[in-house]
């Protein structure tokens, strides 16, 4: 009964959060998100506990408040995100599917594998976290933005474009979010340059896909290109933690 309790505080837990959200005149997310949000929050809760729900949490907030920003600006010039920013289905899975499927394993693994597959829930959080920061930053405040591919001026808000605004608050909430977990007790101090550079790189790769590939094959859609990212930062981490440890 004991190892029923983690799941049966997620049901609850979420359950009473949702029905605040969903009275609230403010909504963050669609109501098929908020349904696909409670499924997400007991998951993470039943599996990581409640650390592993403050990772989360942090990450839809910060990552929703940075949407936000010169939203306003963002619709006129057409670069905003869809929804005035209001994330549905599609968004919850698109930036949560690869910490879930880390999440979920850590029930059948013990160390250190559990410690590499923590350490991918984190990163994968710190990876979108970045390219969401960089990109809605980018496109309020990027005062030159250029495509990766080839650095010559883009507009804002085309597809691979980056910018030094962007790029630094890029980094920034990838190390907000790896102190996080860090001070959380999830991940040592290896894990936070780890979740870093993991980030650093699958943005930009996220970046480079964007600029060759997502126009020309119609699959890739921003929810599956965002399921990639954090993959490949999850990936990233958890090899350089390995190699690590070697």
């Amino acid at each position: 009964m004991l190892s029923l309790n983690p799941w049966i505080i997620a049901l609850i837990l979420n359950s009473f959060l949702i029905t605040i959200a969903w009275i609230l005149p403010k909504k963050l997310l669609t109501p098929l998100g908020y349904l696909n949000a409670w499924v997400l929050g007991v998951l993470v809760w039943g599996t990581l506990g409640w650390r592993g729900y403050t990772v989360v949490m942090f990450y839809f907030l910060v990552g929703s408040a940075v949407t936000k920003i010169g939203m306003a600006e963002k619709e006129a010039a057409g670069i905003a995100e869809k929804r005035s920013g209001m994330r549905g289905p599609e968004n919850v899975w698109g930036s949560a599917l690869t910490a879930t499927i880390c999440a979920l394993m850590t029930i059948f693994f013990d160390s250190p594998l559990q410690e590499l597959l923590i350490l991918g829930y984190v990163a994968s959080f710190a990876t979108k976290l970045s390219d969401t920061s960089a990109s809605e930053v980018g496109k309020a405040y990027g005062k030159s933005t250029f495509l990766i591919t080839t650095l010559k001026p883009v507009p804002k808000g085309t597809e691979g474009a980056i910018s030094l605004e962007g790029t630094v608050a890029g980094m920034v909430a990838s190390i907000a979010i790896a102190m996080i977990a860090y001070l959380l007790g999830m991940i040592n101090p290896w894990g936070i340059i780890c979740c870093i550079v993991a980030a650093f790189i699958a943005t930009n790769i996220e970046s480079l896909i964007g600029a060759t590939l997502q126009e020309q094959w119609q699959f890739l859609t921003n929810e599956v290109v965002n399921f990639v990212n954090t993959t490949i930062g999850a990936i990233v981490a958890i090899i350089m933690a390995w190699v690590w440890t070697i």
